[in-house]
Order: C-alpha cells, then sequence, then structure tokens
C-alpha cells in the first residue's frame, strides 16, 4: 500500500473519528421543573453542583476576572490555551532537538 493511501485512509478515519460522536449524541431529556441539560459541560459545573449540595452556605474566596458570555465560547477559549500550550511546548522541543542536532555537528567535524 502506498503512502499516499496509507495517508488519505488515516484522514478518514480521523474524520470518522471526530464526526461520530458528534453527530450521534443525543441530550438527555429535563425532567419537570428542571433546565435542559448541556451536553459539553465541563466538570467545574458539576463540581460547583456537588460543593452546593454539601455546604449550602460556601463563599468561593476568588472570582474569575473574564466571565464569558456561553458555555461554548469557555470551551473555545480553554481549547486556544491548551493549542497554545502545545505549540509552546512542540516548538521549545524541536528548538533544543536542532541545537543538540547543530552542536553535535558541529563537534565532530
Amino acid at each position: 500500500m502506498s503512502k499516499r493511501w496509507q495517508n488519505a485512509l488515516m484522514l478518514l478515519a480521523v474524520i470518522v473519528l471526530i464526526a461520530y460522536p458528534l453527530l450521534t449524541v443525543r441530550a438527555p431529556e429535563a425532567g419537570p421543573g428542571e433546565e435542559p441539560a448541556e451536553i459539553f459541560s465541563g466538570a467545574d459545573g458539576q463540581a460547583e453542583g456537588v460543593i452546593r449540595q454539601l455546604a449550602p452556605d460556601y463563599q468561593p474566596w476568588a472570582s474569575p476576572l473574564m466571565e464569558p458570555p456561553s458555555g461554548e465560547i469557555e470551551s473555545l477559549l480553554f481549547a486556544l490555551q491548551a493549542v497554545l500550550g502545545a505549540g509552546f511546548i512542540g516548538y521549545y522541543v524541536g528548538v533544543k532537538r536542532e541545537r543538540a542536532r547543530w552542536h553535535g555537528a558541529s563537534g565532530a567535524a
């Protein structure tokens, strides 16, 4: 099998793995008197609910600097933060590797 076909199959597999969960997920139905459940909610919101049940008089000691207008924007900002961090780490590792390779080549000459 040629590299082109391997790459095409890999790309198709990635697309299927991304699209399948997004197309098949269903939001749970809200009970009477409840708000509709968010499909992609994070653990922070769930932890906040548990804390409110365990200690109703708890007061947070810090507040966010900026409150995103929606959960989707909050997820976008979190993903952007993750991408920037991964990019920085990848760049740093690449620079260190190239410097080591250049120093190794200049020392061997």
